[in-house]
């Protein structure tokens, strides 16, 4: 019966269904060759040791303070602007915490440096108003906790406005009757409502700081403040550490698979439709209404302080010099090639394995069984690989496939490099993706079977009205990640092959700080231009 469903559906269950083959393959592969290349006999005797385990607590510990501070940060920030609706610039602030997601983190802690770094703006104020400066380095903990608050939190704060903004407008009439606190309100009317939110958020950040790469590389400043991440790059990129490095993947691999299990369980409450905004019928207390609006005014300066840094100093750099050197444009050409194919990949796959996912969910067209639910199951997983697989795991994955079939490394790096960008943006493009195409296969199938649409009629009548402005966002989302990604690059950057993150990264290095300003503002201006103006002039053409 099920074989006879999925046949009746082929055109629409084998090429999503194929794709999703080719992930679980590529990740059972990298698999494979992590262990394939495990030849020493005393291999597992010695995978635990003080050094391990000292990364693993300070991968968990800096994980684990990243995220209280970005909840509780975000929280605030959430509830102050779910509170406060009337104050201009509202609508660009949420959208410029929408961009966070996007921001690559090269350029946050290029910011972050040039404000609060020994010789950065804070420090340069100080010395002048009052002869005084902070001796602490930004390198260390402190740096790594406050790269991670600034993305995490804004990110935190943008998916909970939504569930403040969903809370009944009943409830606050009933607080208010009740004559609540704004500390009753938020424990017993708001506090439930974004509890379920709270988890599923925290499970995703307490993950992206776990990977974490970049941040901790170029803030972490010495071994001891090293995640496994980083100690898997230098274990492959300096000391060429091949055993080490498969020592802490597998470590690695072993605690995300965990964390993806038991964060599997959070599910986010935060509906896809939205209510009337919540408009309270009454103001706050005066003093209630001065802490929130201090609470966004405060955060905004911080989120948008790094940002004008990049501005402001990126704008005196020599252009000419940057735009002249070879290294820089075949670093650009690089990126844009680069994000240009993964971002169609993307969408391409995230189409195909939506149409394909959603045969497997809608009971008229295949009926409820243990066997639907388990190939449902491994669907979704295909298409959320990235979680348990990050990047460098998958670069080195990649690396060991260099070193036993010959090809060219360059080709191999291009591999790696987009794989490692399609898995990350695919998680993101599927949950975009896929409800809006569930929705118009449970809305409209009837009405296309009875006209027969098919195959590329159905696509273009019934499909493709629904989902254009979505399929646009998430190329756009996708090309701002890929182009801003420092993963699998950094276990292959090297004059052949070099992206716009790794040549930035190379000029941090080496102290070059007024080019590096230069190149962060070009890097910066080329994400947010696409990820903002893009979607609103396809928006724009097809209203005109």
């Amino acid at each position: 019966m099920l074989l006879n469903s999925i046949y009746r559906f082929r055109f629409s269950v084998i090429p999503g269904g194929l794709i999703s083959i080719l992930l679980l393959l590529l990740a059972f592969a990298v698999f494979y060759i992590l262990f394939l290349s495990i030849h020493s006999n005393d291999f597992y005797s010695s995978l635990i040791t003080n050094r391990t385990l000292g990364l693993v607590k300070f991968t968990i510990y800096q994980a684990f303070l990243s995220t209280v501070l970005s909840i509780v940060i975000g929280t605030l920030l959430a509830w102050a602007l779910a509170h406060q609706k009337s104050f201009k610039g509202r609508s660009y602030l949420i959208a410029l915490l929408s961009s966070s997601l996007i921001l690559p983190t090269l350029i946050v802690v290029f910011g972050i440096i040039t404000v609060l770094g020994q010789n950065g703006w804070l420090n340069r104020t100080l010395l002048y108003l009052f002869d005084y400066s902070f001796e602490n380095s930004i390198y260390g903990l402190g740096g790594i906790l406050i790269a991670h608050v600034y993305l995490n939190a804004s990110f935190a704060a943008r998916s909970l406005l939504h569930v403040f903004e969903s809370i009944p407008k009943e409830r606050y009439k009933l607080a208010k009757s009740l004559n609540f606190s704004a500390l009753q309100r938020f424990r017993l009317i708001e506090y439930p409502a974004i509890k379920l939110s709270l988890r599923s958020i925290s499970s995703t950040i307490f993950l992206l700081c776990f990977t974490s790469f970049a941040i901790v590389l170029t803030l972490g400043g010495s071994p001891s403040y090293n995640t496994l991440e980083v100690a898997i790059y230098e274990a492959v990129r300096i000391d060429f550490d091949i055993p080490l490095a498969l020592k802490l993947a597998l470590i690695q691999l072993s605690i995300t698979m965990v964390l993806v299990f038991l964060s599997a369980n959070f599910k986010a409450g935060i509906s896809n439709i939205k209510t009337s905004s919540t408009i309270i019928p009454w103001n706050e207390t005066k003093k209630l209404r001065i802490f929130q609006i201090f609470i966004i005014s405060f955060l905004t300066f911080l989120f948008i302080t790094p940002l004008i840094s990049i501005v402001v100093d990126g704008l005196g750099a020599d252009f000419k010099r940057i735009f002249s050197d070879e290294v820089f444009l075949k670093s650009l050409l690089t990126s844009l090639a680069i994000a240009t194919v993964s971002s169609i990949l993307t969408v391409i796959f995230a189409l195909l394995i939506s149409d394909a996912r959603r045969n497997f969910n809608i009971k008229h067209r295949i009926k409820e069984s243990k066997a639907r639910s388990f190939i449902n199951i491994l669907i979704a997983f295909s298409g959320n690989i990235y979680l348990a697989i990050p990047s460098l795991i998958l670069g080195l994955g990649f690396f060991l496939f260099s070193q036993k079939f010959e090809a060219s490394i360059s080709l191999w790096a291009f591999g790696a490099v987009l794989c490692a960008n399609i898995l990350m943006s695919l998680p993101f493009a599927l949950s975009i993706l896929y409800p809006p195409m569930l929705n118009i296969a449970q809305r409209y199938d009837k009405l296309c079977f009875s006209l027969n649409l098919k195959g590329n009629k159905r696509w273009l009548y019934c499909e493709w009205p629904y989902l254009k402005s979505s399929v646009l966002y998430v190329f756009a989302l996708s090309f701002c990640l890929s182009l801003g990604d420092l993963g699998v690059i950094a276990l292959f950057g090297s004059d052949e092959i070099t992206t716009l993150p790794w040549y930035l990264y190379s000029l941090m290095g080496s102290y070059q700080t007024k080019d590096g300003a230069g190149v962060a503002l070009i890097l910066l201006v080329l994400t947010l231009s696409v990820f903002i103006l893009l979607p609103r002039i396809f928006t724009r053409k097809n209203n005109a």
